[in-house]
């Protein structure tokens, strides 16, 4: 046998290896696996107490809109679905996508929703409850598009912060009830904006706001006060002035409430530019 000939039939030998192998990774079912590289951060799944953990602390209920941002194998989607609240699923990879449908229909859930896109490119803006399980800094990243949703969003993080924007509660599950590592719920409630001017029958109320946290005085008449305990909680406000707790609900351009002690009602209506976080 020449050289020349060996040589050819080594080199058709050697793509028959090739093509075999390829054939047999494609045969192969996808199964990612702890730290996989993504888009935006490696995934790593969140044990199902967790999950459970983290609609809980957000009070999922059937009438939820319901985003999970880096679905990963769609746990979280379908846990919300079983539910009862509509869930959509967000995830970059195609392969974690055609996996989680896969993971729904064992489930028996067939009204999940799982979508190939990039979470800071996805309208989410209609949701409800949102959970994600991301970096600090990617959650910096979507921190303004949240803070722009409806007052009253509920948004939990496993583990990772939103920097200088506390969270309103946070949950942990331990090792006991079945979850080792990332075991921490941060929920955060999207706060109205209030920041600004407003006008009650007890002067003029100026407010300053950081996220869910408030500050500024009540001014009656030449006396000014500083308004202490001041908190949003979604579209609820509290604060009080002068000994004074007032406690009520903010709709636009217009608080109403009642005072503490008397049960009285108080109303405020805008009357500056709000200028918050």
């Amino acid at each position: 046998m020449n050289k020349q000939l060996l040589r050819a039939i080594t080199a058709l030998l050697a793509c028959a290896f090739v093509a075999g192998g390829a054939a047999q990774a494609a045969d192969k079912p996808f199964e990612p696996y702890s730290g996989q590289p993504g888009k935006d951060v490696v995934w790593v799944p969140t044990a199902q107490p967790m999950v459970d953990k983290m609609l809980e602390i957000a009070k999922l209920t059937a009438g939820d809109v319901h985003f999970d941002l880096g679905s990963g194998d769609g746990r979280t989607v379908i846990t919300a679905t079983k539910r009862g609240a509509k869930s959509t699923g967000i995830e970059y990879n195609p392969d974690m996508v055609e996996l989680s449908k896969k993971n729904a229909a064992k489930e028996g859930v067939t009204n999940a929703t799982f979508m190939k896109a990039d979470l800071f490119e996805t309208d989410f803006s209609h949701a409800t409850v949102v959970t994600l399980f991301l970096l600090p800094d990617i959650n910096l990243k979507l921190r303004p598009k949240i803070l722009d949703m409806k007052p009253g969003t509920r948004i939990v993080s496993n583990t990772f912060s939103m920097g200088e924007w506390k969270d309103d509660e946070t949950a942990t599950v331990e090792e006991s009830q079945g979850c080792s590592y990332y075991c921490t719920a941060h929920l955060w409630i999207v706060p109205a904006k209030v920041a600004g001017s407003w006008q009650l029958p007890q002067g003029e109320l100026t407010l300053t706001q950081e996220f869910q946290m408030l500050g500024g005085t009540l001014k009656t008449g030449d006396k000014s006060v500083p308004i202490a305990n001041g908190r949003m909680r979604g579209d609820l406000i509290s604060f009080s002035a002068n000994n004074v707790e007032y406690a009520g609900r903010v709709s636009g351009g217009t608080m109403t409430g009642k005072l503490g002690g008397s049960g009285a009602a108080w109303t405020a209506t805008r009357g500056g530019k709000p200028a918050a976080k």
